[in-house]
């Protein structure tokens, strides 16, 4: 049984990442190609990809779409990044992706339209029939609402079937209605959501709501939170009108890259039967980042893009007490709004040899934080899945979380009494909650509760295995078997 899958995305993992959204493509479409499907991937071919190991080669050449009365030329160009076997169609438009930076562009929603129309496009003159269209956010959430009008009357699309996978509904690509034009509908404009139009807007993930087949979002617990008032960023009504058509699947890790008994960038490997590399690890960094760590210092990591939905606002309230009060200290790597990346720069000032930050984002980095580090702080307002907490899990490095999300499916509470449990987890979104968790693990720490707490952790498998197998579940009951 095999299907064949177009799968359109603004993000794949090590060439274009900003976040979840490039792990999660790289790693889902590599385990459906080693699975055996059909999976044909189109990526923008941006200015600041990751060129590292990967060659291309040119597949189409001297293509032209209009967007409205915009003209553009694009090329496709096809190439397979080192390490893996799954290709990748590269779409080569220079006039809108020969540009510093993924995001942040004037006209991104044309950009994107550029890609998910040049996919359809592709598909036509490879004769690639899918079973399933697989977009991505809002920069492809138009994909279903195409397949519905702009090429609905291709016989090679008649039997394809559209999933939508929200990865983050905060992020929605909303632009002016006076742009509207740019989607090229034609007579079919009237399936544009009326009400947003008359507002002077359009929004591309509202019409991916309502056009796919199937909305998959990234874990089963904020599959439940976006259909709410609290978590659905104002489609929670629309997402509560689709009612069974939206599901959640909790992502994967991909253990062929974090995991520290292999982790390429480790000086001594480790595992649960042996820790001594996590103790080398710790010293290690500390060594390497000018960090005065004594034998009880607990070293709490953070590696997290630094905006408010990450609860750097709760770590602002409790850090500054607890680094005086404790025997404690902090690595974290992060870029993001301008007062949290200030906020980590001076508790480093104000703590130097008990706090470390870099401003960015390095893979090494962040793979060392996650081997040396005891605890990992994540006190999310909402995550809508979360990959570092199943990360600090493998590496035995005890998750701190906010019971939310994707961070109430993969992290268990720890119980004192029954022994059984992989981390701290706290319920309000509050500073004394978050204390309280940090509190409890200053008292564990050390202790036979926090090796097991360890040992639990480093015992959880979230591999693609499984999880992979769920989207193929979900394929086949959208078209059944093939």
């Amino acid at each position: 049984m095999s299907y064949r899958v177009l799968f359109i995305t603004a993000e794949y993992a090590p060439l274009a990442k900003t976040g979840g959204l490039g792990d999660v493509s790289a790693a889902l479409c590599q385990y459906l190609h080693g699975e055996g499907h059909d999976v044909r991937v189109f990526l923008p071919w941006y200015r600041d990809l990751n060129r590292t190991g990967l060659s291309v080669q040119p597949a189409l050449e001297g293509l032209t779409l209009h967007l409205g009365e915009h003209q553009f030329d694009y090329r496709v160009l096809v190439g397979t990044p080192a390490g893996s076997r799954q290709p990748i169609h590269f779409i080569d438009c220079p006039a809108l992706f020969d540009r510093n930076g993924i995001y942040g562009h004037p006209d991104d929603h044309r950009r994107f339209l550029l890609l998910t129309r040049a996919a359809f496009e592709v598909a036509q003159r490879m004769a690639f029939a899918p079973h399933i269209l697989h977009c991505n956010d809002w920069h492809t959430a138009f994909a279903p609402l195409y397949l519905r009008t702009n090429y609905a009357w291709d016989r090679l699309f008649s039997a394809t079937r559209s999933v939508l996978t929200i990865h983050n509904i905060g992020y929605q690509g909303v632009f002016w209605s006076v742009e509207a034009s740019d989607l090229s509908l034609g007579s079919a404009t009237w399936m544009l959501h009326q009400d947003d139009l008359r507002d002077g807007r359009v929004n591309p993930m509202l019409h991916g709501v309502m056009y796919a087949d199937l909305i998959t979002t990234v874990s089963p617990t904020y599959a439940k939170e976006i259909c709410t008032p609290d978590y659905g960023a104002g489609l929670d009504p629309f997402l509560r009108a689709r009612g069974p058509a939206v599901i959640g699947i909790l992502n994967g890790v991909d253990y062929t890259d974090w995991d520290p008994q292999i982790d390429r960038f480790l000086g001594q490997r480790y595992s649960a039967a042996d820790l001594t590399g996590k103790t080398t690890a710790k010293r290690a960094l500390a060594s390497n980042l000018s960090l005065s760590l004594g034998p009880r210092t607990l070293l709490f990591g953070v590696v997290s893009r630094l905006v408010s939905q990450k609860g750097i606002d709760l770590m602002e309230s409790v850090l500054p007490d607890v680094l005086t009060g404790a025997d404690c200290a902090v690595v974290a790597i992060g870029s993001g709004e301008p007062r949290y990346e200030a906020f980590f720069a001076r508790l480093a000032a104000d703590f130097p040899g008990r706090v470390h930050f870099t401003r960015g984002y390095n893979e090494r980095i962040a793979h060392w934080i996650e081997a040396a580090s005891d605890a990992f702080l994540m006190p999310s307002l909402y995550e809508p899945c979360g990959l570092n907490q199943m990360y600090s899990l493998r590496y035995g490095t005890v998750p701190i979380v906010r019971r939310t999300g994707g961070l109430a499916d993969s992290v268990t509470a720890y119980s004192t009494d029954t022994g059984l449990g992989d981390g701290l987890v706290f319920d309000a979104y509050t500073p004394g909650a978050l204390r309280g968790a940090i509190d409890q693990a200053l008292t564990l720490f050390g202790t036979e509760h926090w090796s097991r707490m360890m040992q639990n952790g480093m015992a959880r498998d979230y591999s693609w295995t499984t999880q992979g197998q769920a989207y193929i579940d979900a394929y086949r009951n959208l078209v059944g078997p093939v």
